[in-house]
């Protein structure tokens, strides 16, 4: 972590900032954290939902078998530690996974929680179950799985097809809680039930989440806090201001730019915002079923004509990360080196020619400064996408396409996404985790739930799975460096830059540590308190 720390340092974000772990000074238990929160979620079942939006305040409700380390920044397989289950074992042949789970644990409706519960959440996911999920983002992580068997009430394994030594941190992800057997998918929507530090108390659209302590969590004692409200304000300026006047203890979890970090920290006069990379990405995503998008041609001539360093400089105040799928060192665990990822298509940073031969591409099809395409550029209505989406626009029109902005609702923004109702979109690309397995899965596998631009390559499948199944880490690096070449070299989801952005919490806010290379998985809360 030290050379992470100075290489964090480097690039000027504040690890020191980062990890707000409250020292020697004894936890208070006590009072409700009050937090500004940026968008209002279609429901608040983790399981059907692809956003911080509803996951973020989710997250405390639920436990997983296994967790990440909620005070370690950069997350990895070495972070994991217990959480529903005690213990975990490997078979011989690295196809079974065991699990002993805790046997003190009950779901907020007084049931108990047994290996039923774990079964019933993986049949769930795999569409294997007479309930069914609206929508199964994830659905792509558990390809591998072959069945999960209850070994009695509290031994469950997970028996996989082949390999995957990274199988385990997939279940570790904060997108991947255990969801109780008698209730079902529809009440847990609206209503979640979980065995997490939180309960559930109401969410009403567009104004407010609330959750409560639980009393009877299994961990003696926590939550320190006795409950959380999460106050829902769209407008950025007037949720900074909440925060400024004393309004609310702490921002949305990653969602401020870096301008309006600085400007706060300047309002405030101490250092109460804290940077950090998100393993979030912006991307451009370019539907190969909408005509004439289907034109190889047409799409590496719009790879060509992005210029990352401007969104860079222009959206993170030189802050942001040139990165592919994955994120970059030292950030990130598996991504490509930066001088390595100047090599890729279309990643030169001599954009003046890179636009010279796009326009080529794009005339030879039959477009000039005479005969422009004209097509809209969706996104979902919030800064974070709205604002790379126009530079995008501006950046097309080099190229002879004159883009229009199509601003979409949160609620809707995702099953457009997933019904593929859009020609071209900038999208961001929110990891669960910083691992090859869940990244490549979800969005590049052929006919995957998060694989928006229908971008399917059998070849890339095969080198996904081989990366999949190699265990040793440099080997299975370098495996997922020559995927990374791949998607480039295919023009599946031109990367535009990873992001850096932040969150306030005033200094008596204790016990909270940002995560470096993944936002969902640090969200628990169960740790956090009020020095005051």
């Amino acid at each position: 972590m030290n050379l992470l720390a100075r290489a964090l340092a480097l690039t000027g974000i504040l690890l020191g900032g980062v990890t707000a772990n409250g020292g020697a000074v004894a936890q208070k238990p006590g009072g409700v954290l009050k937090m500004y929160f940026f968008d209002s979620p279609a429901s608040m079942s983790i399981h059907e939902e692809a956003t911080i939006a509803g996951q973020g305040p989710a997250m405390g409700v639920f436990n997983n078998l296994v967790m990440y380390d909620q005070h370690k920044p950069q997350t990895s397989i070495e972070t994991i530690v217990p959480d529903l289950a005690s213990e975990w074992l490997w078979s011989e042949d690295g196809k079974e996974l065991t699990f002993k789970l805790r046997q003190d644990v009950k779901w907020h409706d007084g049931k108990p929680f047994t290996a039923k519960d774990v079964k019933c959440t993986f049949d769930l996911l795999q569409g294997k179950g007479a309930e069914k999920l609206r929508l199964n983002p994830r659905k792509a992580w558990y390809r591998n799985l072959d069945d999960v068997v209850a070994n009695g009430d509290y031994d469950v394994t997970f028996r996989l097809k082949r390999t995957q030594p990274a199988f385990i941190a997939l279940l570790a992800s904060g997108f991947t809680p255990i969801y109780p057997c008698h209730v079902s998918p529809a009440q847990m929507r609206q209503q979640p039930v979980g065995t997490g530090p939180f309960k559930f108390i109401e969410f009403k659209p567009n104004e407010y989440i609330k959750v409560v302590r639980n009393p009877d969590y299994w961990k003696k004692d926590r939550p320190y806090l006795d409950g959380i409200e999460y106050q829902i304000i769209k407008n950025v300026a007037t949720g900074s201001l909440t925060f400024v006047s004393g309004q609310v203890d702490m921002t949305s979890w990653y969602f401020l730019q870096v301008p309006m970090l600085n400007d706060i920290n300047k309002q405030v006069g101490q250092e109460v915002c804290h940077m950090a990379p998100t393993n979030v990405l912006r991307s451009v995503i370019i539907n190969r079923e909408k005509p004439p998008f289907g034109d190889a041609d047409l799409r590496r001539a719009i790879a060509l004509t992005i210029d990352r360093q401007a969104f860079i400089d222009t959206l993170t105040q030189g802050k942001g990360i040139v990165g592919g799928a994955l994120l970059s060192p030292p950030f990130g665990v598996w991504g490509m080196p930066s001088d390595m990822m100047k090599t890729l298509p279309g990643y030169s940073p001599d954009v003046a020619a890179n636009r010279a031969e796009a326009r080529k591409l794009m005339e030879k099809l039959g477009y000039g400064p005479n005969n422009r395409l004209q097509t809209k550029v969706a996104t979902r209505n919030i800064p974070p996408y709205r604002d790379p989406a126009v530079l995008l626009i501006d950046q097309l029109k080099e190229i002879y396409i004159d883009g229009e902005l199509e601003p979409i609702d949160t609620a809707v923004w995702y099953p457009r996404l997933a019904r593929k109702d859009f020609t071209i979109g900038l999208n961001l690309i929110g990891n669960g985790l910083d691992e090859p397995d869940q990244t490549l899965y979800e969005n590049y596998t052929c006919n995957a739930e998060g694989n928006y631009d229908a971008y399917c390559n059998p070849e890339l499948d095969k080198m996904v799975d081989q990366q999949s199944m190699e265990s040793d880490k440099e080997r299975r690096r370098k495996l997922v460096w020559e995927v990374e070449r791949k998607l480039a070299e295919d023009v599946a989801r031109p990367i535009l830059y990873h992001s850096v952005s932040g969150t306030c919490w005033h200094p008596y806010v204790k016990g909270y540590t940002m995560t470096v290379n993944a936002i969902y998985n640090g969200l628990r809360m169960e740790d956090v308190w009020l020095d005051k």
